[in-house]
């Protein structure tokens, strides 16, 4: 299916909220929920746009969502992926298992624009951390890629070996003897790592499939 389709079907999951106004943030929520907003002009008046998802998922049935609060009421709701047809285009809204992917507005004529983050949210203490120190924020931003190649790169060396020994696959192109072997608790060591390096990239809404590509919808 092409990104059309997607986009489609995207567009159909969602369905009109229930009205209740929006709940401010609170700090316990700062790893659970995104808060994102941008005002649009309707009919020449400024109407205040908030998208909320809550990662954890609904407490009825775990199911992640994402809710479009229009002026503070909730005025449509969708699984994610979730696309909400706005004025003069549409809000995409994506996650990973980090945490959040996208959330932007994409005008009718192509152009995007992504929305800003509660100031009390992680993505608000991201940003907020990039704009009061740019040169630490570009230090840790590098390290999380770093990190994140790392973990992909010595992940894939042992895992190849074990695939490399599957009967037909050593009979065409031979085994592989991976140069490196970890104990258990380095393996989970890295993989700490590597998840903290993922959540730092989805407080800056970074994604790219080797990377964060393990858990993203």
């Amino acid at each position: 299916m092409g990104s059309s389709g997607r986009e489609r079907r995207w567009s159909r999951r969602a369905e009109p909220g229930d009205g209740r106004g929006l709940k401010p943030f609170r700090w316990w929520q700062l790893t659970r929920r995104s808060l994102l907003s941008i005002t649009l002009t309707r009919d020449g008046v400024p109407v205040g746009h908030t998208v909320d998802v809550r990662h954890g998922g609904d407490a009825s049935d775990g199911v992640v969502r994402a809710r479009l609060y229009v002026d503070g009421a909730n005025a449509l709701v969708s699984r994610v992926p979730a696309r909400f047809p706005v004025t003069g285009g549409h809000i995409e809204v994506r996650v990973s298992e980090a945490g959040l992917r996208r959330c932007h507005f994409v005008a009718d004529d192509g152009t995007e624009q992504q929305l800003v983050p509660d100031p009390r949210s992680a993505e608000g203490h991201r940003l907020r951390f990039a704009r009061h120190h740019p040169v630490a924020s570009r230090v840790v931003a590098a390290v999380s890629v770093v990190v994140l190649l790392v973990g992909v790169g010595l992940n894939l060396l042992q895992v190849l070996e074990p695939i490399s020994e599957i009967p037909p696959i050593a009979a065409t192109v031979g085994t592989f003897d991976s140069p490196v072997h970890f104990d258990p608790w380095v393996n989970v060591t890295l993989g700490l790592v590597a998840a903290l390096g993922a959540v730092e990239r989805a407080t800056r809404l970074r994604y790219h499939w080797l990377l964060d590509g393990g858990g993203a919808t």
